[in-house]
């Protein structure tokens, strides 16, 4: 009975050290496997803050990808847009100081009636109201380039009233005026490298009957 018990002693106590063996084991590899030593951590992480309104080397169609699918419509006009200047930021400024969703300029602001630029970009539902009074005031000064050029090709691009309205919004309607008029041979192109040509391109064929033309177009006061 002794040298069956010291048997059994002897038995028991190869598992457990075969058990303690394993487990050991394991524990190590699971430690090696999230161990972070030896690996490259490093990396270069997305700043929001970096402006892309008007980098044109960035013709990846972002629009489609990101933004609601609102169609041709007006609101997708102006989405697509804002996504464009800034992916939708209202409280950005970029770093030539232009503000909000569809980076306005300060003096443009002045123009329809905004004389807090402080106050406009805590303010989203101003600046709707002064997308919509810009691109109003924009229409009535292209109407007759509206007129004129709708339908026609420039430099291979089909001219549309929302590419001509949102050429505007990027270089101004006297810039606009100047390339249609020349037939494209004067063009535009903005502190970030983008130009005309682009934005009549990019926001081709939108519905933006919605938009009337108005000489006085102003932000109202709420």
């Amino acid at each position: 009975m002794k040298n069956i018990g010291s048997y059994v002693i002897v038995i028991l106590a190869i598992c457990s050290l075969a058990f303690y063996s394993f487990t050991t084991e394991e524990i190590s590899i699971a430690e090696n496997y999230n161990s972070t030593k030896g690996l490259a951590l490093n990396y270069n992480a997305v700043n929001d803050s970096i402006d892309l309104n008007h980098a044109e080397a960035l013709n990846t169609e972002i629009t489609n990808a990101f933004s609601p699918n609102l169609g041709k419509t007006y609101v997708g006009f102006k989405e697509a847009l804002g996504f464009k200047e800034s992916r939708g930021n209202y409280f950005t400024v970029n770093t030539l100081g232009y503000l909000g969703k569809y980076q306005f300029g300060k003096e443009t602001l002045k123009i329809i009636g905004i004389h807090n630029p402080v106050q406009f970009l805590k303010n989203p539902g101003l600046q709707e109201k002064a997308f919509l009074a810009n691109a109003e005031r924009n229409k009535w000064i292209l109407r007759r380039d509206i007129k004129n050029y709708v339908g026609k090709r420039i430099n291979g691009v089909l001219i549309t009233e929302s590419g001509i309205l949102a050429a505007a919004h990027l270089s101004g309607p006297g810039n606009v005026k100047k390339y249609l008029r020349s037939n494209g041979a004067v063009g535009f192109s903005d502190a970030y490298g983008t130009t005309i040509r682009y934005y009549l391109k990019k926001f081709s064929g939108y519905d933006t009957s919605f938009i009337q033309p108005n000489q006085k177009a102003k932000v109202k006061k709420a």
